[in-house]
């Protein structure tokens, strides 16, 4: 089955994906922080006993694992393709998944919450992802009575996510917006109005390849219809600026700029060893150039899905090995020139 990432969508030159996340807990267990170890395995597998239903109900296939014991490629592996959280992946505590074969769903079991669920798809439309993730908590809910009070809304462990309990974000690709120095400007406009602007894994992680989380900071307050408009409406005006940063650029540096893309399509091509982080700035740099025209290719590639291919675990997931830094730089580069096509 093909996974979210492995599709195009609408906007996909700018928005490369949608996800919206609910935080749940459940009224029979104390909040994350103080759940005592024994009761941490039976909230997993209570949690995932209601898996069956989850399957009946929604039609896809579902596999179930506990996180925490997984190793720890494995664990770094998710993360690169945002199926787990980095919180989920590091805690040594009981942590449990319900993941969608197609990986659009994820339901992960005593992160910072009891429950996240977790629904994300490749492009412009938190509407769609939001449905998804809404259809699953009534799943859960007819089975787990969560807290909830009548005047505050859903009881989460942190602040910040009572009422609604909802995180909608946007993955954006902004090259244009990062290379005219516009990105800390726009993350001061976007706070103004309950938005903010994080890196590639989300809070407390950088950007990579010119990729940035824009997501909702208030969930208290506003209805989950009213934080997702909110949001879209941000969203458009970042994609109408991006657009018109890179219109700008094809207008005043042409040549230059096509250099540069093409330039990073030779390292790309001949490079005998690549690092993570040069790997995802000359794929953003094809990106960029086949989002406007200054590159062609004869083959198809999505650029989104080969940066998530060459993160450290994920690719040492692909060769079947854990291996050091040098292997892995080597193994990179080959990878990629496999999957590069030819230029026109």
């Amino acid at each position: 089955m093909r996974k979210w990432y492995e599709e195009t969508a609408e906007n996909g030159d700018v928005v490369i994906s949608s996800r919206v996340r609910l935080a749940r807990n459940l009224k029979s267990y104390v909040f994350g922080s103080r759940l005592r170890d024994a009761d941490a395995v039976r909230l997993v597998k209570e949690v995932q006993d209601v898996a069956p239903l989850v399957k009946e109900k929604d039609g896809k296939r579902y596999f179930l694992c506990n996180v925490n014991r997984l190793s720890e490629t494995d664990r770094e592996a998710m993360v690169e393709r945002y199926v787990v959280s980095p919180t989920l992946a590091a805690k040594k505590q009981e942590t449990g998944l319900i993941l969608s074969e197609d990986e659009s769903v994820s339901i992960m079991i005593n992160e910072e919450d009891h429950i996240r669920i977790q629904a994300v798809a490749a492009g412009m439309d938190l509407e769609k992802v939001f449905a998804e993730a809404n259809f699953i908590d009534d799943i859960l809910n007819e089975e787990l009575p969560f807290s909830f009070d009548d005047k505050l809304g859903y009881l989460t462990a942190c602040p910040t996510n009572v009422g609604t309990g909802l995180r909608a974000s946007y993955m954006m690709f902004l090259p244009a917006l990062m290379m005219t120095g516009r990105i800390q400007k726009l993350s001061e406009e976007m706070g103004k109005f309950g938005v903010t602007i994080r890196g590639i894994y989300g809070e407390g992680t950088k950007s990579q390849g010119c990729m940035y989380q824009v997501s909702n900071q208030k969930t208290l307050g506003r209805t989950e219809k009213e934080i997702i408009a909110n949001l879209d409406c941000i969203v458009d005006q970042i994609i109408k600026q991006e657009r018109d940063r890179r219109g700008y650029i094809l207008r005043e540096a042409n040549e230059k700029t096509q250099d540069k893309v093409c330039r990073s399509y030779g390292i790309l091509r001949y490079a005998k060893q690549l690092g993570t982080e040069d790997a995802m700035a000359l794929l953003a740099q094809i990106k960029f150039g086949m989002d406007t025209g200054l590159i062609h290719l004869k083959g198809e590639l999505n650029p989104h899905n080969l940066m998530m291919d060459i993160q450290p675990a994920s690719l040492q997931k692909l060769i079947g090995k854990n291996v050091g830094s040098l292997v892995r730089d080597r193994a990179r580069a080959e990878y990629i020139q496999k999957k590069l096509p030819d230029i026109e």
